[in-house]
This record gives C-alpha cells, structure tokens and sequence, in this order.
C-alpha cells in the first residue's frame, strides 16, 4: 500500500476554491500509479479508507447539456437516475475532451469543485451515510476530504440516488 503524503493547500482550483468559502476540508496525496485503471479503487486503497468514502466525479450529457455526477468509487453510474434527478429525460457520458474542456481539469482528476465552468451537478445519496467523503482535488493523486453537506452547498448539489452497486 502507498503511504498518503501531506499536501500544501492552494495548489489546485478546487483548493482555492474550499479556501474562498472557508470550508473545513483536509488535502491527501498520493503517487498516482499511471497504469492504474480506477483511479478512484487507487485513491482508496492509497489513503486507506473505505471506498464507500471515496467518490468519483463523473460527467455526463443530460439532454444535451454537461453535468456532474459524485457517486461512491465502489460503485457506477446510473444514468437514468442521473437524468431524472436533475430534471432530465435522457443520459448518456459525456465527451472525455468535453468534459476536460469545460471543467478545466484532466480525465482521472476532475473535481466536483473550482471547474472552469460551473456545471449542474448531483451527488449520489449514500454520501449523506459518511460523516466526511474524498473527492478529487483538481489531480490525479490528490484528494480532498470534506463533509457532504459541504460538498452539496459548495456544488450546488441536487442529492439524489444516482449510483448502482
């Protein structure tokens, strides 16, 4: 197991952002394994958490229009839940060069937070069952720990069940 190693806050977007709203959150590090396919299994099993905690950020196409979904890394995606959560009828991935575009960030490192361009944005319900959740913090090997509740005010977050076991 890869031991986590402390970071210096501010070194991301999604950083500064939490540091603007004064949010209480912890940064985690690790080396990132490149040939590692799930970087969120990665991020868990580096930081030694449950990957019930750890969640990835995903983006989508509802009807059109890009949008963010959290759901636990022990899980996947439900993209007809993700579409009626946010008032949508249809679903389908996102675009990977899209996704990088709009949200400022690289494939394996978009965090639900600091994006370029704000998006709609679910987090799954099960987060609401963790005192404290670890997204990415803008990069492959960085995470950032912070409250649910935190997450959703910070995101503007419908919550909702969007993931599947």
């Amino acid at each position: 197991m890869k031991k986590p190693k402390k970071q210096q806050s501010g070194s991301t977007p999604a950083i500064v952002a939490l540091e603007r709203a004064g949010a209480s959150f912890t940064v985690h590090a690790y080396e990132h394994d490149p040939a590692v396919a799930s970087y969120g299994q990665e991020a868990a099993e580096a930081l030694g958490v449950d990957p019930r905690q750890v969640f990835k950020t995903l983006v989508a196409e509802v009807d059109g229009a890009l949008t963010v979904a959290v759901v636990p890394v022990a899980g996947s995606l439900d993209l007809k839940a993700l579409a009626a959560a946010v008032g949508g009828k249809r679903a389908a991935m996102a675009d990977p060069a899209a996704a990088e575009r709009t949200t400022g960030y690289v494939r394996g490192g978009i965090s639900p937070l600091g994006q370029r361009k704000k998006l709609p944005t679910a987090l799954d319900a099960s987060a609401r069952s963790q005192p404290t959740i670890c997204v990415s913090a803008g990069r492959r090997g960085l995470e950032v720990e912070l409250s649910p509740a935190d997450l959703a005010a910070l995101t503007d977050a419908v919550v909702a069940p969007i993931a599947r076991d």
